[in-house]
């Protein structure tokens, strides 16, 4: 259960230590065993007696740890350990014990995967602030506490299965658009439970009200008149910013008790809808003139097919501005040492309020909007508003000297590109 690419085969023999063994075969699933649990209590007694206090973090991940769950009878196990790079300081003593390493991936969250001694296991080892662990407990989490979603997961392994697999692996990336699926409502649901909290801090925060809104205002330009859409629309405040300039905005958000909020404070000057931008929208083709998404896209793992549906929905012509953590800063802020890299992230915002996004580079960007037809007209890394300066100068200075948003104006083509004839080409 990964945020990354599906592995081709050359990457799966790159990871293994020695040659990866070939399934080649279907995968066998088995009803939810009420033993795995005590498996886990036994290993994880095991390796902590073993690594004592480089134990940061051990727990139990993967179907084995949902009760109800159909599995591989495998127990996955997650640990965390203050550099799992740096192999000299646990490997040897993890060995001395029984396991063995099996896969060595130094790009990729510096994971490093074990199997047991003599219980089936996946030891996955990883460094603190990687953005697998809190993937894993997201996942977990939400399929303990909702039946509905524990259903979906299991039909889909099962059907899965049941098909031909070369690699293990195979099967464990074809699960990924289901897994990402739940994740994106477990993330929405995250939302509702501090809504209000947030509301609150984005209606006076700095970065928010004198940074980020007036640059998305201003790349939108002339709004009077006009239809907006405005994509993860939060509690409201850009949706009233935009109406107040004119503008006819309909405000979408995954998140239920966000809308509720947006909906109770500016529900006289805008519409606001639940939608997840995730999936193809219930809105008519060409409907809008303005799409803005203000610190939205970056939640967001595959954007292909989310900018596919604001093309549709934009008029030829139309306009999409956005704005997106910037990447130097993330690469910078969380000391990640791969900046080429897409990978989930965890950050506090507001404080106590624990959200998840992904990182990626900038030509990564830029890349999406073009092979979404898009055309760049603006790139943008603003100064904040005046007014931030009295509302809070230290924070003012931070927005003027360091990276932090970077801000995109990207339209719609009048016309799409069409293919030039051949005989065009060599024509005079």
């Amino acid at each position: 259960m990964s945020s990354r690419e599906a592995q081709s085969e050359a990457e799966i023999n790159a990871a293994w230590v020695g040659e990866p063994p070939e399934l080649n075969s279907t995968v066998t699933l088995v009803d939810y065993d009420p033993r795995w649990p005590a498996l886990f209590e036994r290993e994880a007694a095991r390796i902590r007696g073993v690594l004592g206090e480089r134990v940061l973090v051990l727990e139990h991940v993967g179907s084995t740890s949902v009760p109800g769950l159909c599995a591989k009878p495998i127990i996955d196990i997650l640990l965390e350990v203050p550099d799992s790079a740096d192999e000299e300081t646990y490997v040897p003593a993890l060995e001395a014990a029984g396991y063995r390493l099996v896969i060595r991936e130094p790009d990729w969250e510096k994971h490093r995967c074990f199997k047991g001694p003599d219980t089936n296991v996946n030891l996955h080892v990883y460094s603190p602030g990687n953005g697998q662990t809190p993937r894993y407990r997201l996942f977990r989490d939400r399929l303990r506490s909702h039946p509905s979603e524990l259903e979906l997961y299991a039909a889909t392994k099962r059907e899965l299965a049941a098909r031909t697999w070369k690699y293990i692996g195979h099967y464990a990336d074809a699960k990924t658009e289901v897994v990402e699926e739940i994740i994106s409502r477990a993330r929405a649901a995250q939302y509702d439970a501090f809504s209000e909290s947030y509301a609150t801090h984005a209606e006076k925060s700095v970065t928010n009200a004198w940074y980020d809104r007036p640059a998305i205002v201003e790349l939108a330009g002339d709004v009077s008149g006009r239809r907006v859409l405005d994509v993860g629309c939060a509690a409201g405040h850009l949706s009233a910013l935009l109406a107040a300039r004119g503008a006819e905005v309909l405000g979408v958000d995954a998140s239920a008790g966000m809308v509720s909020v947006a909906q109770r404070k500016f529900g006289s000057v805008a519409r606001f809808e639940v939608a997840d931008v995730t999936e193809p929208l219930a809105l008519e083709s060409g409907s809008f003139d303005v799409i803005t998404a203000s610190l939205v896209l970056h939640y967001v793992k595959d954007w292909a097919p989310m900018l596919a549906e604001f093309r549709r929905v934009l008029r030829p012509g139309g306009v999409l501005v956005f704005s997106v953590h910037h990447p130097g800063e993330d690469w910078r802020w969380f000391e990640r040492e791969n900046y080429f890299e897409l990978e989930l992230l965890e950050d506090e915002f507001p404080a106590g309020q624990v959200v998840r996004f992904y990182r990626r580079p900038l030509s990564w960007t830029f890349t999406a909007v073009r092979e979404a037809g898009f055309e760049v007209d603006r790139l943008e890394e603003p100064m904040p508003a005046a007014e931030a300066e009295e509302a809070d100068p230290k924070w003012a200075a931070n927005l003027r000297t360091k990276p932090r948003f970077l801000y995109f104006r990207a339209v719609s083509p009048v016309l799409d590109r069409l293919p030039v004839p051949p005989d065009a080409q060599t024509a005079g």
